[in-house]
């Protein structure tokens, strides 16, 4: 512990000192933790030795997807989402299922792995992660309904995914018992603990008795968040569904707090995400990438260059996104810490198929974190000119108001922030000279 506590406080170091000069190329802090990670495990240079049962990696991963999907619900409060459903709702009822059908397809026909088996990997693979295309979501030269669509399908399809990760598990192995009644049970005890927690806490906070100095307002938000994850685990209610609707509760009810919270939310949920990609690298040894196979290898760039694009082209055919929209969102579906703990609930579920199923699934989020976040201050400068930034108000996500009533405020935000909120759709066009949040 304290060698992998001195490692990460020298790569946090050297990540701030190198920040203004990563921010404006396609390096990025995740590929810096996560190559640092790599060459400090097992094989190279035998300073960090994990595997994937110590408690210390899924204890991390589930962490850091708890934050980031706690920070992100913040940034979509209930009115972004209701005003905004139509995209994401395309996203999630249309392209996840594909999604998981596509790679479980190519699992089956490229590896020959069964279909229970396939249709597992497909369901674990099939959550994305707003983190690693952070450039791309905190830029607001990209469309509005872009970055809602990409934030917000993101953050709600890791608990989505979940129940379908359990179902073919429990059929892999043939335990005669899916176990309906407890996985509902689950997802309705986080849904209910993401809701009852914060609206409690902000209830607590009007009344005559308590009064919050503003300096500790942050905490909170914090506190808040650290109380559904203790409930949730005690009541072993879902995690992730918990977090998110945490996150949009506070964002609707206590609007204070989420622009208290911002900046210090989005610190904590960094720190946890890059404590995880190291020790996420260092499980990558020569051996273990070995292991994968030209044919796994195959299958990753598959999983990554076709199952999501096609998946997104077929749910977006007649939406009234533009060309160079579709194709972002259909490239920007990077795997990350969902597919992360799903993978090593499968491994340590002692299935037949579990260790292929784990290094299939670590060497697709490997190439996902390498490609994705190395491409996506690319793609979001091509949206700098004001051409590719229309003031068009259409009848798809327009942001409006639920009369029909279009929204005319001003967009918030820091911009290049990758957690900053997700702006109502500008009135006028970006100009190409304005900068570009990169």
């Amino acid at each position: 512990m304290t060698t992998l506590l001195l490692v990460f406080a020298a790569l946090l170091l050297l990540a701030v000192l190198v920040s203004a000069f990563v921010h404006r190329t396609v390096l990025s802090t995740a590929v810096l933790f996560l190559a640092g990670g790599f060459l400090l495990g097992e094989g190279v240079g035998d300073v960090l030795h994990l595997s994937p049962d110590d408690e210390i990696v899924n204890t991390l991963a589930q962490l850091a997807l708890f934050a980031v999907l706690f920070t992100d619900g913040m940034h979509a409060g209930w009115k972004e989402v209701r005003s905004a459903w139509r995209l994401p709702g395309r996203a999630l009822i249309g392209g996840l299922p594909l999604t998981l059908l596509i790679t479980a397809a190519l699992a089956h026909y490229v590896m020959g792995l069964g279909w229970i088996e396939s249709l597992l990997i497909g369901a674990v693979l099939a959550p994305t992660d707003p983190v690693f295309a952070a450039a791309l979501i905190g830029n607001e030269k990209v469309p509005p309904r872009l970055r809602r669509l990409l934030n917000t399908e993101s953050g709600v399809n890791d608990g989505i995914a979940l129940p379908f990760v359990i179902i073919f598990l429990a059929i892999a192995q043939d335990t005669g018992d899916l176990h309906i009644d407890d996985l509902a049970l689950e997802l309705v005890l986080g849904l209910v603990i993401g809701v009852a927690v914060p609206l409690a806490a902000l209830a607590l906070e009007r009344t005559r008795l308590f009064a919050v100095a503003p300096k500790f307002e942050p905490l909170n938000a914090l506190a808040i968040g650290m109380l559904v994850l203790a409930l949730s685990m005690a009541t072993h209610g879902n995690l992730y569904i918990a977090a998110f609707a945490a996150g949009v509760t506070v964002a609707t009810v206590g609007d204070h707090y989420k622009e208290s919270f911002e900046e210090f939310g989005e610190l904590i949920a960094e720190l946890l995400k890059l404590a995880a990609l190291l020790v996420f690298g260092a499980l990558l040894s020569p051996t273990f990438l070995g292991e994968v196979g030209w044919s796994g290898w195959l299958f990753a760039v598959l999983a990554l260059v076709v199952a999501r694009p096609v998946a997104l082209w077929v749910s977006f055919l007649r939406s009234k996104l533009s060309t160079r929209e579709q194709v972002a969102a259909m490239w920007f579906g990077p795997k990350g810490f969902a597919s992360v703990v799903y993978g090593l609930i499968v491994l340590k579920s002692g299935i037949a198929a579990g260790d292929q199923i784990f290094h299939l699934v670590a060497a697709t989020i490997a190439l996902s974190i390498l490609a994705h976040s190395s491409t996506d201050v690319i793609v979001a400068k091509g949206f700098d000119s004001a051409r590719e930034v229309p003031a068009w108000f259409d009848n798809d996500d327009n942001g409006d108001d639920p009369d029909g009533k279009a929204k005319d405020s001003p967009p918030s935000g820091k911009s290049g922030s990758p957690g900053s909120p997700i702006p109502p759709e500008e009135a006028k066009p970006s100009t190409a000279s304005e900068s570009s949040g990169n």
